[in-house]
């Protein structure tokens, strides 16, 4: 009876060490799995990342999309994250600025990280930001606040059924990754 317990215990052993090493592959694999996802879907707009789009389309003056922002901080508590705009009117083919305020709730200072997303999702291929800050981590001071731009333009193929689109960004505090690195 006691070689039956110790062959199960092993057994047992056995079984949580490969479903131990099989959540860690799968930890290691999702970030390059999440960015094939986003490419492939268009959720999280990462083309834009790639760097700035330079805007050569013609403004369509008869034509206006309704752009709303959304704003959420991922950790409860670490920061005051907002857009100061709820929504823009826009003409598709402009160049349009808008801004977001974010504030460190700590008292400590930290790196933060924006990530976009689009929707509705068929909407990310015409939504181009050329300058904005999730592009890259933020570093803020104790208790630092300040307002983040976005500038965007929005491709006038954008196919006539869509007239409204959300921004929308989850704002997550990096910074025990940026200290690792």
């Amino acid at each position: 009876m006691n070689e039956e317990r110790r062959r199960a215990n092993r057994s047992l052993t056995g079984r949580l060490l490969l479903m131990a090493a099989g959540s860690f592959a799968f930890g290691w694999a999702l970030v390059p799995l999440y960015s094939v996802f986003c490419s492939v879907t268009g959720i999280g707009n990462a083309d834009a990342k790639a760097g700035p789009v330079v805007a050569h389309e013609a403004v369509d003056p008869k034509r206006e999309i309704t752009v709303e922002f959304v704003a959420s901080p991922a950790s409860v508590g670490s920061y005051d994250f907002r857009p100061l705009a709820g929504t823009l009117r826009v003409h598709p083919g402009k160049l349009y600025d808008t801004e977001f305020y974010a504030r460190n709730l700590t008292g400590v200072a930290s790196v933060a990280q924006a990530v976009p997303s689009i929707s509705p999702s068929s909407a990310a291929k015409y939504f181009h930001k050329t300058e904005c800050f999730c592009f890259s981590p933020q570093h803020f001071a104790a208790g630092e606040g300040r307002d983040m731009p976005v500038r965007f333009i929005i491709d006038p193929q954008l196919p006539p059924d869509i007239d409204r689109i959300t921004l929308a960004y989850t704002f997550f505090d990096t910074t025990q990754s940026a200290a690792n690195r």
